[in-house]
C-alpha cells in the first residue's frame, strides 16, 4: 500500500490507468447473460484505488468528458436532426415522454427524501444508466455559488448515487423490454420480427441461425438460346431491376451495349446483380457457361453515406428504382447500417440521411451513383483536428451562456459540447468535404473519454464515497429502482395506449432506445434474431442521448 501511495503521489496518472485496467477486467466478467461493463467496472475500481490515497486534478476530467460527449453528438447528429419529422413523431414522442417522466420522478423523490443536488443527479445517472449525466451534473455543480468543500461533497455524491444504482439500471430495462412486455402483449420477439419483416417487404424470412448458402450479389455467364430475338431491355425488365447485362460477346467479339441490342442464338452474356434475379434472368436466357474470355469484368462494393437532397424518407425500394434511373446498368444495395448498427435490407425500409449504404456493381457505375446519392467513405485514418478543436471550443462557449428562468439555467460545458457535436456532425454529413472523424478515431475518443472521465470521478470521490455507500446504499438502491422502473412503466402505458404501437418488437426497441439502453438493445437483437430493432432504436436513442444528458444541469438547477 505504501509503495502504491508513493507511486501515485509522484505520478497520479498511474492511478488513472490502473483503475482503467482493473475496471475493464471486472467489467468483462460474465455471470450468465449479465455483464457489468467497462464503465461501471472502472468506477468501482477507481473507488477502490482511491483508498490508497491519490490526488488528481479536475482539468483532466473536463477534457476527457468533452472528448466523449462531443463524439456522441457528432455521431448522433445526422440521425437526431433526421428524426425531427412527421414520420418519426411516435418515436420522438416516446423519447421525450420518458425523459420528462424521469425528470419528474427524480425531482419528486428528491423532495420527499430530502436529497441534495449531487445525490439526485447521481441516482438519475445510475438508475437511467446515462453516464453522461454524471458529467453534465458534475460541471453544473462546479459552477454553483457555494464553498469549494460543498462542491466537492456534492460531486462525490454524484459518484455515490451512480455507483449504488447502476447495476439495477442495466438490468431493469432488460427485464421490462425483453421479458415482461412480450408477455403483456401476448407475443414473442421472434414472431414479431417475422411479422415486421414481412410488412417491410421481406420474402421468406429465415429462422434463427439460418442464412443463405449463396452470396446475395453475384455475376454469372449464360449462352443465349431461349432469349434469341429479345433485347437487353426486355431481359432486364423481366427481373425488375434486380440484375443487369454487363457484357455481350458475339462470335468472340464484344458488342457495344445498348438497351435495344437484340440478342442472337449463341451470344454469350455476363449478368450481375441480386443472385435470385441473376438466376431468373439466366433461365430466360439460356444455359450457364464459363466466364467469358478477355472481358475482365470487375465488380466492387463501396460504402456511401446517404445525403441526397430531397430524398430523406425514401424507401429502399424507391432507392432501387432511382439507382436504375441513375446508372446505365445495374448498381445494387447489399447492406445498410445506421449509427453503426445493421438495418434490414428490405423494400419498405425507410432510409435516413446519414445511413451508410453499401453499393455493389462495376467500379465506374458505382462511383457515378455514389456521387449522386451521397458521398463515398474513403478509407482514411486522418482526423480533421481543426474541425474537432473548433467544434469542442464552440460547445464550451455555448455552455457559458446563462439564461435566467427563476433560477440560473445553463447547459454547462458538457451540454454545450453535446449541442455543438450534434450540429458539427450534421454539417459534416451534409458537406463531406471537411470535418473527417474516422470511425476508429471516434470509437477511441468515446471509450477513453468516458472511461477516463469516470475513473477520475471515482479517484476524486475517495474514501468518502465508500463510506456513504456503506451507510446509505440500501436506501439509494431502492430509490434507483424507482427511477429505473417508474419512467419505463409509464412510457410503456403511453406507448401502448396513446401512441398505439402494434408490434411488440418495434415497441420494445423504441422503449429501449428512449433509455439509451445498449445492453437491452443487444438482448432484443439476440432474442428476435433480426435487425428490425435497429429501425426504431436508432431514432429514440439519438433523441435520448440529448434529452437524458441534459437532465444533469436541470436536476442541479431544480433540486433545492
Amino acid at each position: 500500500m505504501m509503495f502504491l501511495h508513493s507511486v501515485f503521489q509522484q505520478s497520479p496518472q498511474a492511478a488513472l490507468f490502473l483503475a482503467l485496467g482493473l475496471g475493464y477486467i471486472v467489467g468483462n466478467i460474465k455471470i450468465g447473460q449479465f455483464q457489468l461493463g467497462g464503465i461501471a467496472g472502472t468506477l468501482l475500481a477507481a473507488l477502490l484505488v482511491s483508498q490508497v490515497g491519490v490526488t488528481i486534478g479536475s482539468d483532466l476530467k473536463a477534457v476527457m468528458f468533452s472528448l466523449f460527449i462531443y463524439t456522441v453528438g457528432y455521431i448522433s447528429g445526422p440521425q437526431f436532426f433526421n428524426s425531427l419529422n412527421k414520420s418519426a413523431l411516435k418515436e420522438v414522442g416516446m423519447a421525450l415522454f420518458l425523459s420528462a417522466t424521469a425528470l419528474a420522478t427524480v425531482l419528486i423523490l428528491a423532495k420527499v427524501f430530502h436529497l441534495d443536488k449531487g445525490t439526485a443527479a447521481g441516482l438519475a445517472a445510475g438508475g437511467l444508466t446515462q453516464s453522461s449525466i454524471v458529467g453534465t451534473a458534475d460541471d453544473s455543480i462546479g459552477r454553483l455559488a457555494v464553498s469549494a468543500a460543498q462542491i466537492a461533497t456534492l460531486q462525490t455524491n454524484v459518484a455515490v448515487g451512480f455507483a449504488a444504482t447502476y447495476i439495477f439500471g442495466v438490468l431493469g430495462p432488460i427485464f421490462v423490454c425483453v421479458f415482461i412486455m412480450p408477455k403483456l402483449m401476448g407475443v414473442t420477439l421472434r414472431g414479431e420480427a417475422v411479422r415486421a419483416e414481412a410488412k417491410l417487404g421481406a420474402g421468406d424470412v429465415l429462422e434463427g441461425g439460418q442464412r443463405s448458402a449463396f452470396s446475395p450479389m453475384t455475376g454469372r455467364t449464360f449462352r443465349v438460346e431461349g432469349a434469341a430475338g429479345k433485347t437487353i431491355a426486355m431481359i432486364e425488365g423481366q427481373v425488375k431491376g434486380g440484375a443487369a447485362i454487363e457484357s455481350v460477346q458475339r462470335a468472340g467479339k464484344a458488342m457495344a451495349l445498348a438497351p435495344g441490342l437484340s440478342l442472337l442464338t449463341g451470344d454469350e452474356v455476363e449478368i450481375i446483380g441480386n443472385r435470385a434475379a441473376v438466376v431468373a434472368a439466366g433461365v430466360a436466357t439460356g444455359p450457364e457457361t464459363d466466364a467469358l474470355k478477355d472481358t475482365a469484368l470487375v465488380v466492387e462494393s463501396r460504402d456511401v453515406v446517404f445525403t441526397k437532397k430531397g430524398a430523406k424518407g425514401l424507401t429502399l425500394g424507391k432507392l432501387r428504382e432511382l439507382l436504375g434511373q441513375l446508372a446505365r446498368h445495374g448498381v445494387y444495395t447489399s447492406g445498410i447500417t445506421r449509427m453503426e448498427h445493421a438495418v434490414p435490407v428490405l423494400p419498405d425500409t425507410v432510409l435516413h440521411h446519414g445511413d451508410v449504404i453499401r453499393l455493389y456493381g462495376t467500379p465506374k457505375e458505382v462511383s457515378s451513383v455514389a456521387k449522386q446519392i451521397g458521398y463515398e467513405i474513403v478509407p482514411d485514418n486522418i482526423t480533421d483536428m481543426v474541425y474537432l478543436g473548433f467544434g469542442i471550443l464552440a460547445g464550451i462557449l455555448i455552455g457559458l451562456i446563462v439564461v435566467p428562468m427563476g433560477v440560473p439555467m445553463s447547459l454547462g460545458a458538457g451540454g454545450g459540447v453535446l449541442v455543438s457535436g450534434l450540429i458539427f456532425g450534421w454539417a459534416r454529413a451534409k458537406h463531406p468535404t471537411f470535418g473527417a472523424l474516422p470511425s476508429a478515431s471516434a470509437q477511441i475518443m468515446r471509450d477513453i473519454g468516458l472511461s477516463g472521465f469516470i475513473a477520475v470521478v471515482g479517484l476524486q470521490a475517495g474514501k468518502a464515497a465508500l463510506q456513504t455507500i456503506a451507510h446509505t446504499g440500501p436506501m439509494l438502491l431502492g430509490l434507483g429502482v424507482i427511477i429505473c422502473l417508474l419512467p419505463l412503466v409509464l412510457t410503456y402505458l403511453f406507448g401502448r395506449y396513446v401512441l398505439r404501437y402494434d408490434n411488440g418488437l418495434v415497441f420494445a426497441s423504441a422503449l429501449a432506445g428512449s433509455r439509451s439502453a445498449d445492453p437491452t438493445f443487444g438482448m432484443l437483437l439476440q432474442k428476435s434474431q433480426s435487425n428490425v430493432p435497429t429501425l426504431p432504436y436508432a431514432i429514440t436513442y439519438s433523441i435520448a442521448q440529448v434529452t437524458l444528458t441534459l437532465l444533469g444541469p436541470l436536476i442541479v438547477a431544480l433540486v433545492v
